[in-house]
């Protein structure tokens, strides 16, 4: 986070200082040549900070630029005024002005990937400014060359023609839509998906939605995934076949839901989900994007879904334990797909010579409350490990690095590990390799015990029925298997680890509550047979494909069911 915070700062820098060097030097003084350069470096650095900050504002450093540009090149064709230059000014100074404003009207119009169709309009907003800095570049260059400013006058019309092109076809589409709709929903109809993925969240959140990619596809239907930031659009992408749209406003929401569509699936109870759940000819379907016992799993905007995807009853209960009334008819009891890959092992740990230990600490949560991360007892943690000879994968949250003091406890504990494997050989795993070269299966599949934090990686693991550790970060003592009934079937390490020891003792050795955890596996994880698990996912998710009886209603708005209100005490029925 700081490196990144670093560069981008550097950066800034870097490019206001050039284009102020080079209009001093190209307006002010007669060293054209070295003038050229300082601009050519000022156009250079201006295009990788937007490479770095795709939103970043250069106008104020473009337009000095440009006027030093035009000043020196207007002294190097002599003291007449030449009609052509003055016309390249004018062009070239109108496109820099007008490139953030028509770059910003792109980024409101619906953007596609795997999809047959290209929006031109969208396509030069993108690229303007590139085609500016270009423009700009071939300017010096003629300028230090003392060559006719013909060429570039023409360049520039060109480059104006295009963007006026661009203005003409975005204000036909805002004042004057058509009643076909726009070329990505008519190539959508064309596609005639029947079920859509949607998707708006913070960075560092894709692993929410390309977990469940895999398991829509094995669906057999063809369906969309609907992201609402553009940041997403490329990993997206790469991790589907399926057609991929950005709809950055609620028009272009419209014009993705195509009339071929009946069910929309979610992964998180984000702030914008009711941006599409007030469709109501479709049905709303909530997975989740992990089974954990902590607080939000809980959450009573669920109640706003038509169904609910969970892996076992366990989930189910935990909303009555939280307060929050839902019918039992919403539940649809699945599994957890994700976890048929994680292979089971009965052999007791105390059996193996060697052990591996995955230690997956969570991030601290948006409130005090909700801070289940041990990261700051981390190192203490592992060094009791490492002082047991066990091999550690060290996979945090991907969020970690959002709170500095996390990622520098993070950073320490790497450190330990690095060290540790110099000094034994033992093969530590950590940091990308544990993040991206391994997934969390090959995680779980690599290690033989977890120590894991209130998250949604214990239910997981829970699948292989190996013995695992969890956190009570909260210090509610004896409260905390009442709060948190997964911890049952694990060992708790208090917060201040006065019971480290006897924890990792059990934990690696005895392991008593071996058969505790064969029981709380299925309510959690559901009864299905490991060799057909992810087919209840399957089966349910084309149970509401179905055709239905009656046509469907269209409605304004979407509020929720009257009789499904989220309430403050409760049980669920059944």
């Amino acid at each position: 986070m700081r490196g990144t915070l670093v560069r981008k700062l550097a950066v800034r820098a870097l490019a206001a200082g050039l284009a102020v060097a080079a209009f001093g030097v190209l307006a002010l003084t007669p060293a054209t040549t070295v003038g050229v350069l300082l601009a050519l470096g000022a156009i250079g650095a201006a295009l990788v900070e937007r490479r770095i900050r795709p939103q970043a504002e250069n106008v104020a450093e473009t337009v000095l630029v440009a006027a030093g540009v035009i000043t020196a090149y207007a002294r190097q064709l002599g003291d007449g005024f030449d009609p052509a230059l003055g016309l390249t000014a004018v062009v070239v100074l109108g496109l820099v002005l007008a490139e953030r404003p028509l770059r910003e009207a792109g980024a409101l119009e619906i953007q596609a990937a795997n999809l047959a169709v290209r929006s031109q309009s969208r396509l030069v907003t993108t690229h303007l400014g590139t085609a500016v800095a270009g423009l700009l570049a071939l300017a010096a260059l003629s300028a230090a060359l003392t060559l006719p400013a013909w060429p570039v006058m023409l360049a520039g019309l060109l480059v104006g023609a295009v963007a006026a092109g661009a203005v003409l076809a975005l204000a036909k589409r805002r004042f004057t839509p058509s009643t076909a709709g726009s070329p990505v929903s008519r190539a959508l109809r064309r596609h005639a998906p029947e079920f859509l993925l949607y998707f708006s969240a913070p960075p560092g959140s894709e692993y929410q939605i390309t977990m469940w990619l895999p398991y829509l596809e094995r669906i057999g239907r063809p369906f969309l995934v609907l992201l609402r930031e553009p940041e997403f659009l490329p990993v997206v992408t790469a991790a589907t076949r399926a057609p991929v749209v950005v709809c950055p406003t609620l028009k272009a929401i419209d014009e993705a839901i195509v009339p071929s569509l009946k069910v929309a699936f979610y992964v998180n109870h984000g702030a914008k989900n009711s941006h599409c759940i007030r469709f109501n000819q479709l049905t709303h379907i909530q997975l989740h994007h992990g089974d954990s016992d902590k607080a939000p799993s809980a959450n009573p905007v669920s109640a706003i879904f038509d169904k609910i995807f969970v892996a076992g009853q366990a989930a189910i209960d935990r909303y009555a334990r939280a307060g929050v009334t839902i019918p039992r008819e919403k539940f649809a009891i699945v599994g957890r797909p994700q976890v048929e890959s994680i292979e089971v092992r009965r052999t007791p740990i105390a059996d193996l010579a060697d052990r591996t230990v995955l230690y997956t600490p969570t991030w601290t949560g948006h409130y005090a409350d909700a801070n289940y991360c041990s990261l700051p007892v981390g190192e203490t943690l592992v060094t009791r490990l490492l002082a047991r000879g066990a091999t550690v994968i060290l996979r945090a949250h991907p969020y970690t690095s959002q709170n500095p003091e996390s990622a520098r406890q993070l950073s320490r504990i790497e450190e330990l590990l690095a060290a540790d494997r110099t000094r034994t050989g033992r093969q530590h795993v950590w940091g990308g390799a544990a993040a991206r070269e391994l997934t969390l299966v090959d995680c779980v599949n690599r290690s033989d015990a977890l120590v894991s934090d209130v998250s949604g990686v214990i239910s997981d693991y829970l699948y292989s029925g190996k013995p695992y550790a969890v956190t009570d970060m909260l210090g509610l003592g004896e409260r905390f298997t009442e709060d948190f009934p997964l911890a049952r079937a694990g060992y708790v390490l208090h917060r201040d680890l006065s019971n480290v020891d006897t924890a990792l003792d059990l934990l690696l050795g005895a392991d008593p509550l071996a058969e505790t955890r064969w029981q709380t596996r299925t309510r959690y994880l559901g009864d299905f047979p490991a060799e057909s698990y992810a087919e209840a996912f399957l089966t349910e998710a084309r149970h509401h494909l179905r055709p239905k009886s009656a046509p469907p209603v269209q409605r304004d708005g979407a509020a929720p069911d009257p009789a499904v209100v989220p309430a403050g005490t409760g049980t669920v029925a059944g």
